[in-house]
C-alpha cells in the first residue's frame, strides 16, 4: 500500500466582529435612567403616552422605537433626544453594552 498524505487544512474564516444593535443600547440607557430616578415602568410609560408593555419591550431591545416614541420616553425621563443619543453613543464607544449583539454582515 501507498503512503497516506493529509491535505493541508484551510484556515477557517474568522468570525465577524460582534456589533451591538442600536435598539439594545437605547433600551439599556432608558432603563438605567428610569431606575436611577427610582421610577416604575408604568409611571414613565404613562407620562410618555405609551403602554407599559411597549416600554418594557423597548428597554429590553425587543422593539425598534420610532423617534416620536423615543422623544416622548426621553421627555418623560427629563432628557432631551440629544442627551439620549449622546449617552447611547458613549456607551457603544466604551463597549459597555450588556445585552445581545448582532454579527456584522
Amino acid at each position: 500500500m501507498g503512503q497516506v498524505f493529509e491535505f493541508p487544512q484551510r484556515p477557517q474564516p474568522s468570525e465577524p466582529a460582534a456589533e451591538p444593535l442600536w435598539r439594545d443600547a437605547v433600551g439599556e440607557v432608558l432603563r438605567d435612567e428610569r431606575r436611577t430616578q427610582d421610577r416604575t415602568l408604568a409611571d414613565v410609560a404613562g407620562a410618555a403616552g405609551v403602554s407599559t408593555q411597549y416600554l418594557s419591550e423597548v428597554e429590553r431591545g425587543r422593539k425598534e422605537a420610532s423617534s416620536e416614541v423615543l422623544g416622548a420616553v426621553s421627555g418623560a425621563l427629563g432628557l432631551r433626544l440629544i442627551d439620549l443619543t449622546g449617552r447611547v453613543t458613549r456607551r457603544l464607544a466604551a463597549g459597555r453594552l450588556s445585552g445581545p449583539v448582532c454579527l456584522a454582515a
